[in-house]
């Protein structure tokens, strides 16, 4: 034994000062330092060296806890002896304990300046026996593993525990030595029973074991990964330098030098030519396991796959493009006369920059992306068609930044890279119906891409430099002008495409659409012909829409038709397709001119409306029912049609003559628009509106041979409308005879084909008056116009 152990008291003082542990539990026969930083611990150690030296440790139960009081102790701790004190410069004490026996606290007998309890020991019980020596030689073994594998235990533990016999000092000098949890540690020291206590014991050294051998099996795999990297260099080097020596060339660095000769043969400008070798020389020095390794040359194959500097020649010969434009293309003389305009630009000044940015506006199948190919074609130019229906990212324009994990440059540079010159011409379809979310606004994106003065210098997200797109032709098309954002719409020139007449889509009938579909179906010109009569009852009763793409399905659905006759051996030796034998393969016609049938009744007006898809023609039904003056709208119409009928119908009520006083007053009128499921809005009803009222409160049907548009005030002016040439088209279709239009509208009627200004006759009108004269039955009877009243 020590001198110290030689001091210790063989029996327990009445009371003892208690000091408080934090985050440490002490075991009887060890020797513990500890730092003292606590005001009152400092007093204690001062006191009790004064004295007999002798504490009582106890264990928080609380660590975060700075003075814990009786409450927050454990009641089973240690007695021992202060052997050392060394005093830091900080005020604070470091003290060596030698512990005694274990205590427990009987009873609490002060608080100030420090605790004060007294105690009684607490002795083991120890069960002699086969399983106590089996449990002590477990613990043993297994302790002696752990500090073979755990770096934190000395040797010297080894010998120490082999030289223990008596259990319980056992179980003491091994949990003393082992990182574990303070709460097991509290455990192990409250236990009485050392057969339990070294079960408890062999438990924790149990699962210490199991974590120690996870631990050592994760630093071996580390071990064999490093190692299996350096064998990997050290042979990919020899394998280097055994090429060198054999003239060979490694696969990497053959890529590299293929890169290398690749970019070094472009026209690059300066500054791509700067970021390139910068990624190029980071590139070299990267080992090719790296991650960026794949980032940075695909980046670079980018710039090596770009027309930098290839440029093809424009053909400008006018006379060619005329042809070309007429042999795919049939009427449309001011769209081609504005194509061989820009081109004529072109010739006369080859390095014009700057132009206007084409956009064909027209409803579907009228033509406007195949104008495209036709220029192209024309030009000598690549074509290249961009999709930007549903584009709602403006990185589809703009392209990803390299940090983004899978990035690449935006549409219109994969464009560039395949078209293969930096002067192609771009086809932008369906530009009204971009969108704009979260993910940006592509239309804003796009402004730049159009922008003649600054697309010179367009910069794409992913390639970070700018390319020069002042030499690409941008075409764009669209359905309507209306969604797109006005700064877009001022950087194009609007050239509107309207639909065709009846005349112009048998032509293009006749001389696109039936040779097409007649090889398409796989038959022989001398097997099928169309008469002319069988292409205007496909066009009269089994389409009806603006563009002709309808009636080349209709077309066809007949050449299929007749190829399987063909097929199966039933067919005549030459089908010619008149308007019955269209009939007898189409069936029933779907649309059927009904005018007549719908305007019968007094109180229904023949409108035309105007839509992205062409004309459509329009009926308005206004009924009245014993009342109390109240106006019902329906037809799912929009805020302006639901004004323009109200508008409508306060003219009515102030202008119409022969009623009753309080018949408006005494009557609800309601105005329906059919078509319910389909929305609907504008002011070009108004007139309509108005008609179909004076129809109904004077008796007078409509002419059947009538129909109308046109914006209408509350004085009776007739204001001009858009969209005319689809109106008149849509009249015509339906077998309209007569078109009412305000009179501010005669110009438009100039640009119409001749066939619709012969088989219409337009009516131009100023005020309402002149409406109600041309489209009542019996004129203006029952109503009085304003200057009549006044």
């Amino acid at each position: 034994m020590s001198a110290v152990e030689d001091e210790l008291p063989q029996g327990l003082p009445d009371r003892l000062p208690v000091l408080p542990l934090r985050d440490t539990v002490t075991y009887p026969d060890t020797l513990t330092p500890l730092a003292v930083g606590q005001e009152r611990s400092i007093q204690l150690v001062n006191d009790v060296l004064t004295g007999d030296r002798m504490l009582v440790m106890l264990g928080s139960q609380d660590p975060d806890l700075d003075t814990p009081g009786p409450d927050q102790l454990h009641t089973v701790g240690v007695a021992g002896v202060v052997a050392r004190m060394l005093k830091v410069p900080d005020g604070s004490l470091r003290i060596l304990v030698q512990a005694g026996q274990r205590v427990k606290v009987d009873e609490w007998v002060g608080e100030e300046p420090y605790l004060v309890a007294k105690v009684s020991e607490l002795p083991d019980e120890v069960e002699e026996g086969p399983e106590l020596t089996a449990l002590m030689r477990n613990v043993q073994q297994t302790f002696t593993r752990i500090i073979d594998e755990v770096p934190y235990l000395p040797e010297e533990l080894q010998m120490a525990v082999a030289n223990v016999e008596e259990p319980s000092s056992l179980a003491h000098l091994i949990a003393g030595a082992l990182r574990i949890k303070v709460e097991e540690k509290q455990a192990l020291l409250e236990e009485v029973d050392v057969g339990k206590r070294l079960r408890m014991l062999s438990e924790v050294l149990a699962r210490e074991l199991d974590i120690v051998a996870i631990g050592s099996k994760i630093q071996n795999q580390v071990m064999s990964e490093m190692e299996s990297s350096q064998r990997e260099y050290v042979l990919r080097q020899q394998l280097k330098a055994i090429q060198e020596e054999l003239g060979e060339k490694d696969p990497a660095e053959a890529e590299l030098e293929d890169l290398r000769e690749q970019l070094s043969a472009l026209a690059l400008p300066e500054d791509v030519r700067k970021q390139a070798d910068r990624e190029l020389s980071r590139l070299e020095k990267l080992p090719q396991a790296a991650a960026e390794h794949g980032v940075i040359r695909t980046y670079l194959e980018w710039i090596a796959s770009l027309p930098w500097g290839k440029r093809t020649e424009d053909n400008l010969d006018l006379a060619h493009a005329r042809q070309v434009l007429d042999e795919d293309h049939y009427d449309i003389a001011k769209v081609k006369e504005r194509i061989l305009e820009f081109l004529a630009v072109r010739k006369l000044k080859p390095d014009a920059t700057g132009s206007s940015i084409m956009c064909f506006v027209g409803p579907p199948g009228v033509g406007k992306t195949s104008l495209g190919k036709s220029i192209a074609r024309a030009m000598g130019r690549r074509f290249e068609r961009i999709s930007a229906g549903g584009v709602r990212d403006e990185a589809e324009i703009r392209g990803h930044r390299r940090t983004y994990i899978g990035a690449m440059p935006g549409t219109i540079i994969r464009a560039l890279r395949d078209a293969g010159a930096a002067n192609p011409l771009f086809m932008i379809d369906e530009i009204d119906k971009m969108g704009a979310d979260y993910r940006g606004d592509p239309a804003s994106a796009m402004l730049e891409v159009l922008d003649p003065e600054q697309n010179s210098t367009f910069r794409d997200h992913y390639l970070d430099v700018p390319f020069d797109l002042s030499g690409v032709l941008f075409i764009t098309t669209a359905n309507t002008l209306d969604t797109i954002p006005p700064p877009l719409r001022d950087r194009m020139e609007i050239i509107q495409l309207a639909g065709y007449t009846e005349e112009e889509k048998l032509q293009i009938a006749k001389r696109y659409l039936v040779p097409r579909q007649i090889e398409r179906s796989g038959l022989k010109r001398s097997q099928i012909s169309f008469t002319d009569t069988g292409l205007r009852a496909i066009i009269a009763e089994y389409t009806r829409e603006a563009g002709v793409r309808g009636l080349d399905r209709e077309i066809g659905s007949v050449c299929r038709k007749v190829a399987l006759s063909v097929a199966e051996g039933t067919h005549e030796k030459k089908v010619s397709v008149s308007a019955p034998k269209v009939r007898e393969l189409l069936g029933r016609p779907k649309f059927v001119a009904d005018v007549k049938r719908r305007t019968r009744e007094p109180g229904v007006a023949t409108g035309l409306a105007w839509t992205p898809v062409g004309g459509d023609v329009l009926f308005v039904e206004a009924t009245a029912m014993p009342g109390k003056g109240k106006l019902t709208i329906t037809g799912q119409l929009g805020d302006v049609m639901k004004e323009s009928a109200q508008a409508a119908m306060s003219y009515v009520r102030g202008h119409a003559d022969g009623l009753p006083d309080d018949w408006f007053a005494s009557h609800d009128v309601h105005i329906h628009v059919p078509a319910g499921a389909i929305p609907k809005d504008g002011p070009s009803a108004g007139i309509t509106m108005a008609t179909a009222l004076m129809s109904l409160v004077t008796g007078r049907p409509v002419r059947d041979d009538v129909a109308m548009t046109g914006e209408l005030t509350l004085t009776g002016q007739v204001l001009p409308i858009g969209g005319l040439k689809e109106k008149a088209l849509a009249a015509k279709r339906v077998g309209v005879k007569r078109v009412l239009a305000p009179i501010r509208n005669e110009p438009d009627a100039e640009e119409f084909p001749d066939a619709l200004r012969e088989n219409l006759d337009f009516v131009w009108v100023s005020e309402i008056g002149d409406v109600f004269d041309a489209a009542l039955v019996n004129g203006h009877a029952g109503y009085a116009r304003a200057q009549d009243r006044g």
